[in-house]
Formats: structure tokens, sequence, C-alpha cells
């Protein structure tokens, strides 16, 4: 029995698994030669690091970072770094190997890569945020860089973080390198647009879908689950589109309202009270019932495996935007497609975000900055490029939108690797 045979593994628990069992049902779809699953199937580099940071009290708390780089046949790795409590090096491999498609499927000039430190960054002081992250940043400065591995935010992880990372990295050469991460303050070369870029760029997805379907954003009622960079802006741009926002939900929970909810006039409330629950013009709802609420477009913006087998079959919206990565298990990939549900897959509805990273990073290397205009513009071109790429497969195929994605992705990848050659 060969690689390409294996039945499917059980993947709900296991981010890493899932990853290579899209890829496997990707390559039997192609007829893609087994030696080369072999090669896509497996990252390139995986490192791990202790991350000894001194704490406000003096004591010294040990944390455990990783970084991977699944793929460079494109081009250098791209990929954010994560800090949150479940980080893992298979989710980290995982996050890693979905890069590597996203930015094929963008036509961007990288592969993938992701890295993560196993931490609660609410827990930490500003201080301790600081020096944890240029520990970690010390322990992996020979792991990126312009020309091999370029970091960016991810969950937990901010504009400021980059900088430091930045500063860090600029400290050991001995001179700036603006290209050795994205996502940056506008001050230390970051680039216009790029805070809202993923929203941005899934917000063009879910109006591509919803022109081939004969509707229009406005008036389309819309859930989104997460309240972080993804899903905030997400729904302010949609919003502003003429969409009806009918829930949101942070980590603690979420509001639903069916007539509309005022997302800015939400976002004040949280800032105010420290979360969206108790907001007078909504009822409170869990995160578990948003997935499930009446609605045209849900977008999950939040964390992995979050619509399953055991929720896929109640989900009620006829176009699911996948916002955050892999937020729909294989299992309820299946169940959706079968119940005639739409799902627009991570690799191209959040990859808004890297595409404007890649704007940033060829801005940092020309020392030369854009518009926003100049930007949006563009983030726009090529989303909705890949989008129009990725329907076409899906129709003249008659595959899921993820299967359309994942052949034109992997694809480009295996291309790239077959014309390179094996070294040595």
């Amino acid at each position: 029995m060969t690689a390409l045979d294996t039945p499917a593994p059980s993947v709900q628990e296991n981010a890493w698994e899932m990853a290579r069992e899209q890829l496997r049902r990707t390559a039997l779809l192609a007829e893609l030669d087994e030696s080369l699953f072999n090669v896509l199937g497996d990252c390139k580099k995986a490192v791990e690091v202790s991350v000894p940071t001194r704490m406000d009290d003096g004591s010294v708390e040990v944390f455990t970072g990783y970084r991977v780089i699944h793929n460079v046949a494109r081009g250098p790795s791209k990929g954010g770094i994560r800090y949150h409590p479940l980080v893992t090096l298979e989710e980290t491999k995982a996050l890693a190997m979905w890069m590597t498609w996203k930015c094929a499927l963008m036509e961007l000039p990288f592969g993938g890569a992701k890295g993560g430190v196993v931490c609660d960054p609410k827990l930490l002081s500003p201080t301790e945020l600081e020096r944890m992250t240029r520990r970690y940043t010390t322990e992996i400065v020979d792991q990126i860089g312009p020309e091999t591995d370029i970091p960016a935010p991810d969950v937990g992880t901010s504009p400021q973080v980059m900088a430091w990372i930045f500063d860090t990295f600029s400290m050991n050469k001995g001179h700036s390198v603006l290209g050795v991460v994205t996502g940056k303050p506008l001050h230390v070369g970051g680039s216009l647009g790029r805070e809202k870029a993923t929203g941005r760029g899934a917000g063009y997805c879910v109006r591509e879908a919803l022109r081939r379907k004969g509707r229009h954003v406005a008036g389309a009622k819309v859930a989104v689950q997460g309240f972080g960079n993804v899903g905030r802006n997400l729904a302010v741009l949609l919003e502003e589109a003429g969409a009806t926002i009918v829930a949101v939900s942070d980590s603690q929970g979420g509001i639903h309202n069916p007539n509309g909810i005022d997302v800015l006039d939400a976002a004040r409330h949280k800032a105010e009270t420290g979360s969206l629950g108790g907001y007078s013009e909504a009822e409170d709802v869990t995160n578990a019932e948003l997935l499930l609420l009446p609605c045209d477009v849900l977008a999950p913006c939040a964390l992995e495996q979050e619509i399953t087998a055991d929720n896929a079959d109640a989900v009620q919206a006829s176009i699911v935007c996948e916002g955050a990565n892999g937020p729909v298990t294989i299992e309820a990939d299946d169940i959706l497609a079968d119940r005639g549900a739409l799902v627009l897959p991570d690799v191209l509805a959040n990859a808004g975000g890297v595409v404007v990273s890649y704007f940033e990073w060829v801005q940092g290397l020309q020392e030369y900055f854009w518009k926003e205009e100049e930007v949006n513009e563009r983030l726009n071109e090529i989303v909705t490029r890949a989008f129009d790429q990725t329907w076409t497969l899906h129709e003249t195929r008659s595959v899921t939108m993820r299967q359309a994605a994942y052949l034109l992705a992997v694809g480009r990848v295996a291309e790239a690797t077959i014309t390179r050659g094996l070294y040595p």
C-alpha cells in the first residue's frame, strides 16, 4: 500500500494530519507522483527552541518556541508567529504547509513557514512580552532573514512584536534590515493597508462568491466568529458595503441581533468592558451557538477546527468564509459540500494578509513606499484573480472550492519542485 493509498486518518484532533490529508486528496485528484507527494508532504526544517525569560518579579520562566519551514521551491519562506497556550509543533507544521499553498495560490514568490511560542500573551506584562520576544528572536536569528524566511504577525502577536523582532535581528546584523519581518508599525517600515488586509481580502472573496450566486454584499446577513484583527475588520468592511452583521464574537462569547449589529459600537463596548457580552443592543450567544445561526455568510475567524462533524449538519449559512486557518475539519468539509454549502477555503479567503505582507517586503527592499489606495487596488487585483481561477476550476472539474484551490496551489509548487530538481 502506497502513501497515497493509505486510508484517511482521524484528523479532527491533529492539525498536521488534517493538512496532510488535504494534500493526499489533492495528490489523488491531480494524479501526483508519489515521490512528489513525499517531498511536499513533509517540512523542510523544524526548529524547537528554549526561551528563558526574566519576569518582572525577578524569576525566570522558560517558554518553548518553534519555527517551521515547509517549502522554499518558489522562493523564501513566509509565515506568521503565533503566541498562544495551545501552540504545538504539529499545529505549526500544519500552518506552515497551509502557508505554502496560500502563497502559491496568490502567485507570490514565497514558500510557507510558521512560528510560535507556547504562552498566554494576555498574562505577560509589556516588558515581559518584549524580553520573551527578543530572546525568541535571538534563538531563531539564524533561521530568519529577508532572503530566507520572513515572519509576520499571527494570533497573539502584533505590529509592536514585529518591531521588537525587527530591532533584535537588526542589532545582531549591525544595520537595519527592513525586510526581515512584515506587519511592522508604519514608522519603522510597515505598509499602509497591512492591518486590514486579511479582513479586506476575505471581504473581496465574500463579494465574489455572492456575485456568482446572483447576490450582492448589500443586504446579505453575516455572522463573524472571532473579533481579532481579521474578524473585526471583515465585519466592519462588510457592514460598510451594506451587509447586515447579525452576530460577532470574541474568545469569551458573542452577541446576536437578527436585525443587525453596529459593529463599531460593539467594538466600543468591548473596549470599555473587556468583552462583547452584555451589549445592550443584542443578545448574548456562545461561540458554538453563533456557528449555527441563520445567515447567508458565516465567517469563522478564530482558531482551527471550529466546524466539525459534530456541528456541520446544523450550520445554516450557504457560504462559509474561512477567515481563520483550518476552521473546518475534513469531515465537516464533506458534510457541508454534500448539503450544498459553498466553503471559501482559508488558502484563498484569508490570503489578503500575506499579499500585503509581500507588498511590505517589496517596499522594504526598495525603500520606497506606496499609497494606501495603491496597496488596496493591487490587493483586490491579486485576490480577485485567484478567486476567478479557483472558481473556474471549481466549475470545469466539478470539485469543491477547496479542491480547486489546492489543485492550483499544489500544482504550482510541484511544477517549481520538478523544474528546480533534487539537490544533490
